[in-house]
Order: structure tokens, then sequence, then C-alpha cells
């Protein structure tokens, strides 16, 4: 039901959580986030209740528990630089498994998982329970610039524009027998990714120019993202 009414991210659905205003939602988030991050990672009940907390939350949504689940790889990137920190850290060392890990690094990759996972989880759910063009109305609710609402409007707009295009290129790659197994295969990955950036690039050039012909100024007409 997600994906037919709008941004791949969001579920559509009637819970109590899509229907609440959206800038009351981001100043939740924003300060779930910043109670979060600055809780001590020693403080691990209060780490526990904020985890109950989400999962209400999930529940109340009606979002699917495994329609969060896929979209949290994006904090593998997070997950990798923890789990380099027991080896890279200083401090005394504690025995796991025959290794020797920094048991101050054990600590912070720890902290940093706990939180990045809260954090990510509950940017989802914000992001699975709004439609983008509420999000939107919201920050400029909350008086965030409108340059950077803009900017924002126009990265949501063709966010799946340009994973088409990268799917198309991948689809280009294999027809012509090639996947990437290993790491000799990389140049080839980034040299399509540098062709990407040049076509989103040019495309932009594009849009701007055509935007600047119909009289844009800079700011977005009321009701435009609708």
């Amino acid at each position: 039901m997600g994906a037919p009414h709008g941004h791949r991210l969001h579920f559509h659905g009637h819970s109590p959580l899509h229907r609440a205003p959206a800038h009351l939602k981001v100043a939740a988030l924003v300060t779930f986030m910043l109670v979060v991050v600055a809780t001590p990672a020693a403080w691990v009940p209060a780490f526990v209740a904020y985890a109950v907390v989400l999962a209400a939350l999930v529940a109340l949504s009606g979002v699917p528990v495994g329609y969060l689940a896929r979209r949290m790889v994006v904090e593998t990137p997070v997950l990798v630089f923890a789990a380099l920190l027991p080896f890279v850290a200083t401090g005394p060392e504690v025995e796991v498994l025959g290794l020797g890990l920094s048991e101050p690094g054990l600590v912070a990759a720890g902290a940093l998982v706990t939180k990045a996972t809260l954090g990510v989880l509950a940017s989802l759910l914000l992001a699975a329970t709004t439609d983008p063009r509420d999000l939107l109305a919201g920050l400029e609710r909350l008086r965030v610039p409108t340059q950077l609402v803009q900017i924002m409007g126009f990265m949501i707009r063709y966010l799946d524009v340009v994973t088409d295009e990268l799917r198309r290129m991948k689809t280009a790659r294999e027809s012509r027998g090639f996947t990437a197994r290993d790491p000799r295969h990389w140049p080839v990955v980034a040299k399509s990714a540098g062709a990407l950036f040049i076509r989103s690039f040019e495309r932009g050039e594009r849009v701007h120019l055509a935007m600047i012909s119909r009289g844009y100024d800079g700011s977005a007409p009321q009701g435009a993202r609708r």
C-alpha cells in the first residue's frame, strides 16, 4: 500500500500517527534525537525505555516491521564504523573470542550502534507516516529557511528519477555481462557513479534554466507542491 500513494519511504495509512500534524512530528523527532544523543552510554534502562516508546509508536502507526527493517540498511556505514572502534581505540583491553579488544572502544561502539539505531528507526517512522508534501509544509511552519525547504522539495521530487537512472545503468552493465563481484570491479562502479553525478548535475541545470524561463525568482508559488 505504501508505494502507489507517494514517495517510496511513505506508507499509506490512516493511523493517529499518520493524521498527526507534520510540524509536531518533526519537533518531536528532533527532541527525541537530542535526548537520545545526550543520554550517557551507561544509562541502559533509559535506552530500553526509548526502544519501548518507539515500538509502541510503530505498533500504533500500523507500519509493518518488515517495511521499516528493509530500510534500516541505511545504517550500514555506521555499523561498519562501530565494528572498527574496538580494534582502533586505545585503553584497557578485554579478550573476546581470543581477540584483544579495547574496552572503551566496545563501550563507544555499543553506544553508537544503540543511538544510531534509535535515531534511524525514529526517522524512518516519521517518513513512513508523513506525506513528503505535508513534511515540507511542516518545515515551513517551523520557520525553516525557505531555500532549504525548496532544496528538500527538489530532492524528494527527483530522487526517484535519479534512482531509476541508476537502475537503468545497472541493467545496461549486466546486459553486457558485467557483475561487480570483487574489488577489481570497483573502478567500473566508480565510473558509473561519476557518470550518474554528471547526468544528474546536467539535469539540474536544465531544470533550473526552465524554471527561470518561467519566471522563477527564488520563491516557490503557494500551492506549487500540491
